[in-house]
């Protein structure tokens, strides 16, 4: 049975006609979703549409559009113009982001991150269906009885969720369609499903509807080469972006590695030297690396541990051949 694979843009710098090429090329080679991120430089709904209409059967998805900068309502909105211009091919991923970005960027208050999100996500589903938006049982005094102007949302846009912490996935299993790890041990997906079926338990649901897409990091290059890279991608979430990566692998075992990578990427005289600290069972853990041909097989051999849905982040700042090189290197077969 082929395997269910996305690809992930990389926001920083992000070159849009490069990553239509990507996009188009993803399609033909059966890749099942082409995700676009959104921090602080292109709109990323905008992108999403333009790519729709360049493909025809992958599925284009906001990997991640954050729950605050945009009302629950306007989230919907887009998503259903998205839907429509992508003849069901949306996909819409959501997360919190991080109060820096929210009241640093935004100038939004950084406030009920799970009440937040549960909102976004039952609003899109009212109103989606054609309700109201005061049924929506969200708690807004503002809120008026507003419906969509728009034609039926059908099929139903897939929700899925970023999300790291225990109260916010077992939020996924009661309201969401998938959920989206990012730098979760492989070998401890587990967790995280165990938190996701409590949710489902609880509101009635079926926790094997809820999908596990973890964001996925894959370096088919060379062994040391691909080690080297795989450290240092890992040494920039830990030290670099901020304490939830830190919190979440120290959880897992890996505090004194994360204390050596923090100690060291504070230091500008040490930075560069942080990917050391890195170790072998936190590559191994975290990343896919080696051969293209080992990465296929690993790819296949997670699926036993709950890799689902791998969201594969595309390399930064690589030329067009380069970029098509890995893509068609990873690409969905038949047999696997």
């Amino acid at each position: 049975m082929r395997q269910r694979i996305g690809l992930v843009a990389f926001w920083k710098g992000y070159d849009r006609k490069l990553y239509l090429k990507a996009a188009k090329l993803a399609d033909k080679l059966g890749y099942d979703s082409f995700w676009l991120p959104e921090a602080w430089g292109y709109d990323g709904s905008t992108l999403l549409a333009e790519m729709a209409c360049r493909t025809k059967r992958i599925k284009v998805a906001s990997g991640i559009m954050n729950v605050y900068s945009r009302t629950p309502a306007l989230i919907a909105m887009q998503a259903a113009t998205l839907q429509e211009i992508s003849d069901g091919r949306f996909m819409l991923g959501i997360g919190t982001s991080g109060k820096n970005v929210i009241e640093g960027l935004h100038g939004v208050p950084f406030a009920k991150p799970l009440s937040r999100t549960r909102d976004v996500i039952r609003v899109v589903r009212t109103l989606h269906s054609g309700g109201k938006l005061t049924d929506a049982g969200v708690d807004d005094p503002l809120y008026r009885p507003f419906a969509l102007e728009t034609k039926p949302v059908d099929p139903p846009v897939p929700i899925y969720v970023a999300a790291l912490k225990e109260k916010a996935i077992t939020s996924i299993g009661e309201h969401a369609d998938g959920w989206m790890p990012i730098f979760w041990p492989y070998d401890r997906l587990d967790v995280g499903r165990g938190y996701i079926e409590a949710g489902a338990r609880a509101a009635g649901r079926n926790p094997d509807d809820v999908v596990t897409a973890p964001f996925t990091t894959v370096i088919p290059l060379g062994s040391e080469r691909a080690r080297k890279q795989a450290a240092d991608i890992i040494a920039f979430y830990v030290g670099g972006m901020g304490d939830y990566y830190k919190e979440l692998l120290t959880g897992f075992g890996y505090g004194a590695e994360c204390e050596e990578i923090a100690a060291r990427y504070a230091s500008k005289e040490h930075r560069k030297e942080a990917w050391k600290a890195v170790s072998e069972e936190m590559i191994e853990a975290l990343t896919i690396s080696g051969d293209p041909l080992h990465c296929r097989r690993e790819l296949k051999r997670r699926r036993d541990f709950g890799l689902e849905y791998p969201l594969i982040n595309l390399p930064p700042n690589r030329s067009w051949p380069e970029l098509a090189a890995f893509i068609t290197a990873l690409a969905p077969t038949p047999w696997g």
